[in-house]
Protein backbone atom coordinates (compact mmCIF):
# COMPACT_ATOMS: atom_id res chain seq x y z
CA UNK A 1 0.00 0.00 0.00
CA UNK A 2 0.81 3.63 -0.24
CA UNK A 3 3.16 3.25 -3.27
CA UNK A 4 0.66 4.96 -5.89
CA UNK A 5 1.99 8.57 -5.56
CA UNK A 6 1.28 10.70 -8.46
CA UNK A 7 1.42 13.83 -9.95
CA UNK A 8 -1.28 16.91 -9.19
CA UNK A 9 -3.12 16.27 -12.17
CA UNK A 10 -6.71 17.98 -11.73
CA UNK A 11 -9.38 15.38 -11.92
CA UNK A 12 -12.24 15.97 -14.65
CA UNK A 13 -15.27 17.75 -13.26
CA UNK A 14 -18.25 16.00 -11.40
CA UNK A 15 -21.46 14.63 -13.08
CA UNK A 16 -24.60 14.50 -10.83
CA UNK A 17 -25.15 10.75 -11.11
CA UNK A 18 -28.32 8.95 -9.49
CA UNK A 19 -28.31 5.83 -7.75
CA UNK A 20 -30.42 3.85 -10.61
CA UNK A 21 -27.18 3.49 -12.45
CA UNK A 22 -27.74 5.64 -15.06
CA UNK A 23 -26.33 9.63 -15.31
CA UNK A 24 -29.26 12.08 -13.58
CA UNK A 25 -27.45 14.48 -16.77
CA UNK A 26 -28.80 12.63 -19.52
CA UNK A 27 -31.47 9.89 -17.88
CA UNK A 28 -31.53 6.17 -19.24
CA UNK A 29 -27.45 6.42 -20.71
CA UNK A 30 -26.03 3.99 -19.02
CA UNK A 31 -22.62 4.45 -17.08
CA UNK A 32 -19.88 2.21 -18.42
CA UNK A 33 -18.66 -0.95 -16.23
CA UNK A 34 -16.23 -0.38 -13.63
CA UNK A 35 -12.95 -2.62 -14.23
CA UNK A 36 -14.23 -4.65 -10.69
CA UNK A 37 -11.70 -7.44 -9.47
CA UNK A 38 -8.55 -6.00 -11.11
CA UNK A 39 -5.50 -3.81 -10.60
CA UNK A 40 -5.01 -0.92 -12.60
CA UNK A 41 -1.37 0.26 -12.94
CA UNK A 42 0.22 3.68 -13.17
CA UNK A 43 -0.30 7.22 -12.04
CA UNK A 44 -2.89 7.14 -8.92
CA UNK A 45 -4.57 10.53 -10.35
CA UNK A 46 -4.63 9.49 -13.86
CA UNK A 47 -6.17 5.99 -13.49
CA UNK A 48 -8.76 7.34 -10.60
CA UNK A 49 -9.89 9.82 -13.04
CA UNK A 50 -10.30 7.29 -15.74
CA UNK A 51 -12.89 5.02 -13.33
CA UNK A 52 -16.40 5.88 -13.99
CA UNK A 53 -18.11 8.20 -12.03
CA UNK A 54 -20.21 7.04 -8.79
CA UNK A 55 -18.52 3.40 -9.20
CA UNK A 56 -17.37 2.52 -5.38
CA UNK A 57 -19.12 1.73 -2.45
CA UNK A 58 -16.23 2.03 -0.08
CA UNK A 59 -12.77 3.27 -0.54
CA UNK A 60 -9.74 2.64 1.70
CA UNK A 61 -6.91 4.68 1.07
CA UNK A 62 -3.62 4.07 2.40
CA UNK A 63 -1.56 7.17 0.88
CA UNK A 64 1.96 8.04 1.32
CA UNK A 65 3.00 9.17 4.85
CA UNK A 66 5.55 11.93 4.03
CA UNK A 67 7.75 10.42 6.96
CA UNK A 68 10.27 13.25 6.13
CA UNK A 69 13.06 10.92 7.29
CA UNK A 70 16.58 12.52 7.55
CA UNK A 71 18.89 9.51 7.37
CA UNK A 72 18.93 5.83 8.63
CA UNK A 73 17.57 5.22 11.91
CA UNK A 74 19.61 2.48 13.86
CA UNK A 75 18.86 0.21 16.98
CA UNK A 76 21.29 0.33 19.84
CA UNK A 77 23.48 -2.47 18.69
CA UNK A 78 23.74 -0.43 15.84
CA UNK A 79 21.58 -2.58 13.52
CA UNK A 80 20.08 -0.47 10.98
CA UNK A 81 15.97 0.07 11.18
CA UNK A 82 14.28 -1.09 7.57
CA UNK A 83 11.97 1.60 7.70
CA UNK A 84 10.10 3.36 4.80
CA UNK A 85 12.59 5.54 2.40
CA UNK A 86 10.99 4.26 -0.65
CA UNK A 87 10.97 7.12 -3.38
CA UNK A 88 6.92 7.12 -3.44
CA UNK A 89 7.07 8.44 0.44
CA UNK A 90 9.49 11.65 -0.73
CA UNK A 91 8.05 14.79 -0.98
CA UNK A 92 9.89 17.87 -1.69
CA UNK A 93 7.73 20.51 0.45
CA UNK A 94 4.85 20.21 2.43
CA UNK A 95 2.79 21.98 -0.32
CA UNK A 96 3.76 19.79 -2.92
CA UNK A 97 2.36 16.96 -0.60
CA UNK A 98 -0.89 18.86 0.08
CA UNK A 99 -0.99 19.07 -3.80
CA UNK A 100 -0.87 15.63 -4.19
CA UNK A 101 -3.44 14.43 -1.38
CA UNK A 102 -5.50 17.32 -2.94
CA UNK A 103 -5.78 15.71 -6.25
CA UNK A 104 -5.96 12.27 -5.29
CA UNK A 105 -8.78 12.90 -2.64
CA UNK A 106 -10.67 14.57 -5.43
CA UNK A 107 -10.32 12.07 -8.05
CA UNK A 108 -11.61 9.18 -5.28
CA UNK A 109 -14.57 11.75 -4.34
CA UNK A 110 -15.74 11.35 -8.02
CA UNK A 111 -15.56 7.62 -7.87
CA UNK A 112 -17.70 7.16 -5.17
CA UNK A 113 -21.22 6.51 -4.96
CA UNK A 114 -23.28 9.53 -3.51
CA UNK A 115 -23.86 7.08 -0.05
CA UNK A 116 -20.15 5.67 -0.37
CA UNK A 117 -17.73 6.31 2.22
CA UNK A 118 -13.75 6.65 2.53
CA UNK A 119 -11.19 5.28 5.56
CA UNK A 120 -7.98 7.09 5.19
CA UNK A 121 -5.33 6.02 7.54
CA UNK A 122 -2.23 7.87 8.34
CA UNK A 123 0.24 9.12 10.69
CA UNK A 124 0.92 12.16 12.85
CA UNK A 125 2.82 12.92 9.84
CA UNK A 126 0.24 13.58 7.32
CA UNK A 127 -2.96 12.67 9.06
CA UNK A 128 -4.36 16.54 9.89
CA UNK A 129 -3.21 18.00 6.60
CA UNK A 130 -5.43 15.02 4.87
CA UNK A 131 -8.39 15.48 7.31
CA UNK A 132 -8.21 19.39 6.41
CA UNK A 133 -8.18 18.30 2.69
CA UNK A 134 -11.24 16.31 3.15
CA UNK A 135 -13.28 18.96 4.58
CA UNK A 136 -12.15 21.47 2.37
CA UNK A 137 -13.67 19.25 -0.55
CA UNK A 138 -16.71 18.36 0.94
CA UNK A 139 -16.10 15.12 2.62
CA UNK A 140 -18.19 14.87 6.03
CA UNK A 141 -15.97 13.37 8.57
CA UNK A 142 -17.71 10.58 10.65
CA UNK A 143 -15.41 9.35 13.08
CA UNK A 144 -11.44 9.37 13.54
CA UNK A 145 -10.35 5.94 14.06
CA UNK A 146 -7.39 4.90 16.38
CA UNK A 147 -5.57 1.56 15.16
CA UNK A 148 -3.91 0.98 18.50
CA UNK A 149 -0.89 -1.81 17.72
CA UNK A 150 -0.27 -4.41 19.74
CA UNK A 151 3.40 -4.55 19.04
CA UNK A 152 4.60 -1.52 17.83
CA UNK A 153 7.98 -0.59 17.32
CA UNK A 154 10.18 0.85 19.82
CA UNK A 155 11.24 4.43 19.91
CA UNK A 156 15.16 3.56 20.03
CA UNK A 157 16.15 6.91 20.42
CA UNK A 158 14.36 7.13 24.21
CA UNK A 159 13.36 11.19 22.94
CA UNK A 160 9.89 10.71 22.47
CA UNK A 161 6.81 8.61 22.96
CA UNK A 162 6.62 5.15 21.56
CA UNK A 163 4.33 5.39 18.47
CA UNK A 164 1.88 2.89 18.92
CA UNK A 165 -0.85 3.83 16.82
CA UNK A 166 -2.24 5.01 13.32
CA UNK A 167 -5.03 7.49 12.43
CA UNK A 168 -7.84 6.64 10.26
CA UNK A 169 -10.57 9.12 9.14
CA UNK A 170 -13.92 7.59 8.11
CA UNK A 171 -16.33 10.11 6.23
CA UNK A 172 -18.75 10.42 3.72
CA UNK A 173 -19.05 11.69 0.68
CA UNK A 174 -21.00 14.97 1.54
CA UNK A 175 -22.88 16.32 4.38
CA UNK A 176 -26.31 15.23 2.64
CA UNK A 177 -25.05 11.35 2.60
CA UNK A 178 -27.39 9.57 5.19
CA UNK A 179 -27.72 6.13 3.63
CA UNK A 180 -24.38 4.98 4.00
CA UNK A 181 -23.68 1.77 5.21
CA UNK A 182 -23.04 1.19 8.47
CA UNK A 183 -23.45 -2.36 9.89
CA UNK A 184 -24.18 -1.32 13.40
CA UNK A 185 -25.93 -4.41 14.46
CA UNK A 186 -23.54 -7.10 12.91
CA UNK A 187 -20.86 -5.42 14.58
CA UNK A 188 -22.01 -4.89 18.06
CA UNK A 189 -22.95 -8.91 18.10
CA UNK A 190 -19.24 -9.64 17.40
CA UNK A 191 -18.50 -7.78 20.51
CA UNK A 192 -19.99 -9.34 23.09
CA UNK A 193 -23.01 -6.93 22.61
CA UNK A 194 -21.09 -4.12 23.21
CA UNK A 195 -20.94 -1.13 20.51
CA UNK A 196 -17.30 -1.23 18.98
CA UNK A 197 -15.32 1.95 20.04
CA UNK A 198 -13.16 4.01 18.04
CA UNK A 199 -9.99 2.58 19.34
CA UNK A 200 -9.05 -0.82 17.75
CA UNK A 201 -6.15 -2.96 19.43
CA UNK A 202 -4.71 -5.37 16.85
CA UNK A 203 -1.53 -6.16 15.66
CA UNK A 204 0.85 -5.19 12.87
CA UNK A 205 1.65 -7.87 9.90
CA UNK A 206 3.83 -9.73 10.54
CA UNK A 207 4.53 -13.84 10.15
CA UNK A 208 3.09 -15.43 7.64
CA UNK A 209 1.06 -13.05 6.50
CA UNK A 210 3.66 -10.68 5.85
CA UNK A 211 4.82 -11.06 1.87
CA UNK A 212 8.24 -11.83 1.55
CA UNK A 213 10.80 -10.79 -1.67
CA UNK A 214 12.94 -14.05 -3.08
CA UNK A 215 16.04 -13.10 -0.28
CA UNK A 216 13.62 -13.20 2.51
CA UNK A 217 13.10 -9.71 3.27
CA UNK A 218 9.51 -7.96 3.62
CA UNK A 219 8.11 -7.11 0.31
CA UNK A 220 6.26 -4.19 1.01
CA UNK A 221 6.95 -1.70 4.06
CA UNK A 222 4.01 -0.73 4.56
CA UNK A 223 1.61 -3.94 4.52
CA UNK A 224 -1.12 -3.48 6.50
CA UNK A 225 -3.12 -6.15 8.79
CA UNK A 226 -5.50 -8.28 7.18
CA UNK A 227 -7.65 -8.06 10.28
CA UNK A 228 -7.94 -4.33 10.12
CA UNK A 229 -9.21 -4.33 6.38
CA UNK A 230 -11.74 -7.07 7.45
CA UNK A 231 -13.60 -5.02 10.59
CA UNK A 232 -13.22 -1.80 8.03
CA UNK A 233 -15.52 -4.19 5.23
CA UNK A 234 -17.67 -5.48 8.26
CA UNK A 235 -18.38 -2.06 8.99
CA UNK A 236 -19.06 -0.13 5.93
CA UNK A 237 -19.92 -2.80 3.01
CA UNK A 238 -22.37 -5.32 1.82
CA UNK A 239 -21.78 -8.52 -0.05
CA UNK A 240 -21.43 -7.65 -3.66
CA UNK A 241 -20.04 -4.65 -2.94
CA UNK A 242 -17.03 -2.42 -5.10
CA UNK A 243 -13.99 -1.70 -2.74
CA UNK A 244 -11.68 0.70 -4.04
CA UNK A 245 -8.16 1.33 -3.37
CA UNK A 246 -6.44 3.68 -4.84
CA UNK A 247 -2.93 3.05 -3.29
CA UNK A 248 -3.10 -1.05 -3.53
CA UNK A 249 0.45 -1.84 -2.68
CA UNK A 250 0.68 -5.82 -1.59
CA UNK A 251 -3.26 -6.04 -2.43
CA UNK A 252 -4.55 -6.68 1.30
CA UNK A 253 -7.60 -4.77 0.61
CA UNK A 254 -8.25 -7.27 -2.84
CA UNK A 255 -7.25 -10.17 -0.62
CA UNK A 256 -9.80 -9.49 2.17
CA UNK A 257 -12.25 -8.37 -0.76
CA UNK A 258 -12.32 -11.73 -2.46
CA UNK A 259 -12.33 -13.78 0.79
CA UNK A 260 -15.32 -11.66 2.28
CA UNK A 261 -17.43 -11.68 -1.37
CA UNK A 262 -16.70 -8.14 -1.85
CA UNK A 263 -15.18 -6.50 -5.37
CA UNK A 264 -12.17 -4.63 -5.61
CA UNK A 265 -10.24 -2.10 -7.84
CA UNK A 266 -6.78 -1.66 -7.32
CA UNK A 267 -4.58 1.21 -8.31
CA UNK A 268 -1.23 0.41 -8.12
CA UNK A 269 2.20 2.38 -9.86
CA UNK A 270 4.88 -0.06 -8.89
CA UNK A 271 4.44 -3.80 -11.12
CA UNK A 272 6.53 -5.45 -8.78
CA UNK A 273 3.91 -4.81 -5.85
CA UNK A 274 0.83 -5.34 -8.23
CA UNK A 275 2.03 -8.70 -9.60
CA UNK A 276 2.56 -9.82 -5.98
CA UNK A 277 -1.20 -8.48 -5.18
CA UNK A 278 -2.61 -10.48 -7.86
CA UNK A 279 -0.90 -13.77 -6.96
CA UNK A 280 -1.86 -13.30 -3.45
CA UNK A 281 -4.98 -12.40 -4.58
CA UNK A 282 -5.41 -15.42 -6.48
CA UNK A 283 -4.37 -17.68 -3.93
CA UNK A 284 -7.36 -16.60 -1.63
CA UNK A 285 -10.45 -19.10 -1.13
CA UNK A 286 -13.56 -17.23 -0.63
CA UNK A 287 -15.79 -17.89 2.52
CA UNK A 288 -18.89 -19.80 2.09
CA UNK A 289 -21.93 -17.64 1.53
CA UNK A 290 -23.45 -18.64 4.79
CA UNK A 291 -20.35 -17.78 6.86
CA UNK A 292 -20.69 -13.72 5.42
CA UNK A 293 -24.67 -13.49 5.02
CA UNK A 294 -25.53 -10.27 6.97
CA UNK A 295 -26.84 -10.65 10.93
CA UNK A 296 -30.79 -9.29 10.76
CA UNK A 297 -30.81 -5.79 12.16
CA UNK A 298 -33.22 -4.30 14.77
CA UNK A 299 -34.01 -1.39 12.18
CA UNK A 300 -35.29 -3.56 9.04
CA UNK A 301 -37.61 -4.98 11.44
CA UNK A 302 -41.22 -4.12 10.85
CA UNK A 303 -42.25 -1.18 12.79
CA UNK A 304 -44.86 -1.69 15.61
CA UNK A 305 -46.64 0.08 18.15
CA UNK A 306 -47.25 -0.55 21.36
CA UNK A 307 -50.96 -0.04 20.52
CA UNK A 308 -50.55 -3.19 18.52
CA UNK A 309 -49.84 -4.67 21.77
CA UNK A 310 -52.32 -3.76 23.66
CA UNK A 311 -54.84 -4.52 21.23
CA UNK A 312 -53.25 -8.03 20.45
CA UNK A 313 -53.77 -8.31 24.41
CA UNK A 314 -50.50 -9.61 25.13
CA UNK A 315 -50.75 -6.88 28.05
CA UNK A 316 -54.49 -5.69 29.27
CA UNK A 317 -55.26 -1.93 29.89
CA UNK A 318 -54.41 -1.00 33.85
CA UNK A 319 -51.48 -3.45 33.81
CA UNK A 320 -48.38 -2.18 35.29
CA UNK A 321 -45.05 -1.27 33.86
CA UNK A 322 -41.92 -0.58 36.17
CA UNK A 323 -38.20 -0.03 34.92
CA UNK A 324 -36.08 -2.79 35.66
CA UNK A 325 -35.13 -1.52 39.32
CA UNK A 326 -38.46 -0.90 40.17
CA UNK A 327 -38.11 2.92 40.55
CA UNK A 328 -41.13 3.78 38.28
CA UNK A 329 -44.34 2.54 38.12
CA UNK A 330 -46.81 3.78 35.41
CA UNK A 331 -50.32 2.43 34.16
CA UNK A 332 -51.06 0.84 30.41
CA UNK A 333 -53.90 2.69 28.80
CA UNK A 334 -56.13 1.46 26.30
CA UNK A 335 -55.01 3.88 23.65
CA UNK A 336 -51.34 2.42 24.13
CA UNK A 337 -50.03 5.07 25.70
CA UNK A 338 -48.80 4.80 29.73
CA UNK A 339 -49.76 7.45 32.45
CA UNK A 340 -47.11 8.12 35.39
CA UNK A 341 -48.51 10.05 37.81
CA UNK A 342 -50.02 13.20 36.27
CA UNK A 343 -47.60 12.11 32.77
CA UNK A 344 -49.34 10.69 29.80
CA UNK A 345 -47.68 9.99 27.03
CA UNK A 346 -45.44 7.10 24.76
CA UNK A 347 -43.64 5.05 26.42
CA UNK A 348 -40.69 6.59 25.01
CA UNK A 349 -41.59 10.02 26.42
CA UNK A 350 -42.98 9.10 29.74
CA UNK A 351 -39.50 6.70 30.37
CA UNK A 352 -37.20 9.98 29.03
CA UNK A 353 -39.50 12.24 31.49
CA UNK A 354 -39.10 9.71 34.68
CA UNK A 355 -35.47 9.76 34.13
CA UNK A 356 -35.11 13.79 33.21
CA UNK A 357 -33.37 12.83 30.07
CA UNK A 358 -33.97 14.06 26.45
CA UNK A 359 -34.48 10.21 25.15
CA UNK A 360 -35.55 6.83 25.74
CA UNK A 361 -36.04 3.38 24.34
CA UNK A 362 -39.53 2.60 26.16
CA UNK A 363 -39.39 -0.67 24.86
CA UNK A 364 -36.05 -2.14 27.11
CA UNK A 365 -37.12 0.85 29.88
CA UNK A 366 -40.09 -0.13 30.47
CA UNK A 367 -40.76 -3.72 32.07
CA UNK A 368 -43.98 -6.08 33.15
CA UNK A 369 -44.46 -8.91 35.34
CA UNK A 370 -44.02 -12.46 33.98
CA UNK A 371 -44.73 -14.74 37.04
CA UNK A 372 -41.86 -14.17 39.78
CA UNK A 373 -39.89 -12.45 36.88
CA UNK A 374 -39.40 -8.74 34.96
CA UNK A 375 -39.03 -8.84 31.29
CA UNK A 376 -39.15 -6.12 28.94
CA UNK A 377 -42.19 -5.06 26.92
CA UNK A 378 -39.89 -5.45 24.05
CA UNK A 379 -40.30 -9.24 24.46
CA UNK A 380 -44.04 -8.64 23.80
CA UNK A 381 -43.26 -6.65 20.71
CA UNK A 382 -41.32 -9.97 19.50
CA UNK A 383 -44.05 -11.71 19.48
CA UNK A 384 -46.07 -9.49 17.09
CA UNK A 385 -43.06 -9.50 14.91
CA UNK A 386 -42.83 -12.95 14.91
CA UNK A 387 -46.38 -13.15 13.63
CA UNK A 388 -46.34 -10.93 11.11
CA UNK A 389 -43.36 -13.27 9.87
CA UNK A 390 -45.38 -15.90 9.84
CA UNK A 391 -47.83 -14.08 8.22
CA UNK A 392 -45.84 -13.20 5.19
CA UNK A 393 -44.62 -17.01 5.03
Amino acid sequence: MRSARAGAASPKAQIQVSRTGTSARFPGVQRPAAPTDEILVGDCVAQLTRLPEGCADLVFADPPYNLQLEGALSRPDQSVVDAVDDDWDKFASFGDYDRFTRAWLAAARRAMKPEATIFVIGSYHNIFRVGAIMQDLGFWILNDIVWRKANPMPNFRGRRFTNAHETMIWAARDATTKSYTFNYEALKAGNEDCQVRSDWLMPICTGGERLKDSAGRKLHPTQKPEALLARIMLAASNIGDTVLDPFFGSGTTGAVARRMGRKFIGVERDKTYAAAARKRIAAIVPMPAEALSPAPSKRAEPRVAFASVVEAGLIAPGAALMDEKRRYNALVRADGTIALGNIVGSIHKTGALAQGLPACNGWTFWHFEDGAQLRPIDALRSIIRDSLRAAGE
